[in-house]
C-alpha cells in the first residue's frame, strides 16, 4: 500500500502579522521553525521513513520540509518542488492586513474571498512587481494566476497529481508532501480514495 503524508508549512511571518500570504515568498517566524521541526520528531517517533519528498517554490514550505527532514535524519531524501504545490494566490490582497481588509471591504465580502468555492480576489495587475510573470522562478510557465479562487486551487491540484504525482509515486512507498493549508485541502480533495499503483 502507497502512503500520501501531507504536511502544512510551520507559522510564517506574515501569519504571525495577520495578513493575506498567497505567494509572496516569506520565510517561517520562530514559532514556525519549532513547529516543522516537533512535526519532524513526531513523523520520526510514529516509525515513518520517506522514499521521496515534495514541495512548493515557496521558502516557508522548503524551510519546513528542510526542518521535518533533518529531524528525521533524512536529509539526503530526494526533494521535487513544484510550482503547482504553491499557496493559494490571493491577488491584489497578498500583504494586506485582514482586519484592516475586513473593516475596509466589509466582513462579508473578505469571508467571500476567503472561503468562497468559486470567488476570486481581485487580481495583480500583469505589470505588478509581485506578479509570479515577473519572477525568474516561473520563467516558461503558461497559465501562472494572478488571484484564485478555492476552486482554482482544487484544480491546480487535480492537475498537478495526475501529471506529477502518480509518475514519481512509482515505486515510491512513502511520499512526504509539504504543503500550505489551501494546498493540503485541494489535494485531499482531489483523491477519489485510491491511490495510483495500488
Amino acid at each position: 500500500m502507497k502512503q500520501l503524508v501531507l504536511v502544512r508549512h510551520g507559522q510564517s511571518t506574515w501569519n504571525l502579522q495577520n495578513r493575506f500570504t498567497g505567494w509572496v515568498d516569506v520565510d517561517l517566524s520562530e514559532r514556525g521553525v519549532n513547529e516543522a521541526r516537533d512535526a519532524g520528531c513526531t513523523l520520526k517517533a510514529q516509525g515513518y521513513r520517506f522514499d521521496l519528498a515534495m514541495t512548493s517554490f515557496l521558502q516557508r514550505s522548503i524551510h519546513t520540509l528542510e526542518l521535518i527532514l533533518e529531524e528525521m535524519n533524512q536529509i539526503s531524501l530526494p526533494v521535487h518542488t513544484d510550482w503547482r504545490l504553491n499557496e493559494r494566490h490571493y491577488g491584489a490582497l497578498q500583504g494586506l492586513d485582514k482586519k484592516e481588509t475586513a473593516a475596509r471591504h466589509g466582513d462579508e465580502q473578505v469571508l467571500k474571498w476567503r472561503r468562497g468555492y468559486a470567488v476570486r480576489p481581485p487580481a495583480l495587475e500583469a505589470n505588478d512587481p509581485s506578479h509570479p510573470a515577473n519572477d525568474p522562478r516561473y520563467n516558461g510557465i503558461d497559465g501562472l494566476p494572478a488571484t484564485e479562487s478555492l476552486a482554482d486551487t482544487l484544480l491546480r491540484g487535480t492537475k498537478w497529481r495526475q501529471a506529477k504525482l502518480e509518475r514519481l509515486l512509482g515505486s515510491c512507498r512513502i511520499v512526504l508532501v509539504g504543503v500550505h493549508g489551501s494546498r493540503a485541502r485541494a489535494i485531499a480533495w482531489s483523491f477519489d480514495g485510491s491511490c495510483a499503483g495500488e
